[in-house]
């Protein structure tokens, strides 16, 4: 990971199109008011942590760890994030009553892993989502998986900033992507992020071309600062191609690792949900009804924390969404990815 990969016989490549690859993390992002953590990661009936053993909308397990990020008024240095990383299954972690009880959360970046079932995968610390470098405020996680990554790196390196290439610590796609982000942005604003997700996708692309190594690409990320969750739900098909279509509902209907179950997984929407007081409501956790003017706060999630869909917007393939808190008031703006 911390060189140039050497020269790759090109007889040995996968065959672009033809992985079976379908590792998919699951992702929640919150701001608002200070609330209890557990109120995001326990309770709701859809619960990232119960996403973890029994997701609604992915076929696999995610076993290979899980963490968080969050910022809090309560912590001693509130202007740095506290983040807990741990290399295993989130219901296994005994932690899980013994720490997040204790913490509440103004905005908040969670994950769990998921890995192909395979001596390959490295479960540790390092390798667990929120990622965050020394330099940024920004800190990321995702749902996705950039095939082929490491030979990749051979055209992509090239735009790599040293300051985040030697903060790099682990094995993983999502890690060497953030550091690619971040030497692309030229500032915080939401047109130079919106920019710097363009150019990494149109950088991506142009490499598997070059490499022919063309194939399905899933980046479904979650970009977070102190009140701003920057979304983005983006990708390449199976033949590199940066506007696949499909119904995703439809497609979804495949048999589970074939083409078509794949390209709707990637086509498949991010949620975001917008209110006030997000609390327990007759053992049901959602936001209290008001007008979207009035939403004091923000989830953005892989999938929806509660039975009840009808209430949570859609971010479709392609589009990214910029959510912030100023003051009492949520603002959000989608845009559609020029790549």
């Amino acid at each position: 990971m911390r060189s140039t990969p050497g020269p790759v016989d090109a007889t040995k490549r996968p065959a672009p199109h033809r992985q079976r690859r379908k590792s998919m993390c699951r992702v929640l992002a919150y701001i608002g008011p200070e609330i209890p953590l557990e109120d995001l990661l326990l309770k709701p009936e859809n619960s990232l942590i119960n996403q973890t053993l029994d997701p609604e909308r992915h076929p696999q397990l995610q076993l290979a760890g899980w963490g968080f990020g969050l910022w809090s008024e309560h912590l001693l240095k509130p202007e740095e994030p506290f983040l807990y990383h741990r290399p295993m299954a989130a219901f296994y972690d005994d932690n899980v009553d013994k720490v997040v009880p204790h913490l509440r959360a103004s905005t908040m970046l969670a994950h769990v892993r998921a890995a192909d079932y395979n001596s390959k995968v490295v479960l540790s610390d390092e390798n667990c989502h929120p990622f965050s470098f020394k330099g940024t405020q920004w800190i990321i996680a995702q749902n996705g998986d950039l095939p082929n990554w490491v030979l990749l790196q051979r055209e992509l390196l090239q735009h790599c900033k040293d300051e985040y290439l030697e903060q790099l610590g682990g094995t993983t796609d999502t890690e060497f992507l953030y550091v690619l982000l971040l030497s692309l942005l030229e500032s915080d604003s939401d047109e130079d992020v919106q920019r710097a997700f363009e150019e990494m996708m149109r950088l991506i692309a142009k490499a598997m071309e070059d490499l022919d190594l063309q194939t399905l690409t899933k980046l479904k990320v979650a970009l977070v600062s102190p009140n701003r969750i920057i979304g983005v739900n983006t990708g390449t098909g199976h033949h590199g191609e940066t506007d696949p279509e499909g119904d995703w509902r439809e497609l979804r209907k495949a048999e589970h690792g074939t083409d078509d179950f794949a390209l709707g997984m990637l086509l498949e929407p991010m949620y975001m949900m917008a209110g006030k007081h997000f609390e327990q409501n007759e053992a049901t956790y959602g936001f209290e009804e008001c007008s979207v003017e009035h939403a004091t706060s923000v989830i953005f999630a892989s999938e929806p924390l509660t039975k009840e869909v009808d209430d949570w917007s859609e971010l479709q393939f392609g589009e990214i969404v910029f959510l912030e808190k100023d003051g009492d008031e949520i603002s959000r703006t989608v845009n559609q990815l020029k790549i």
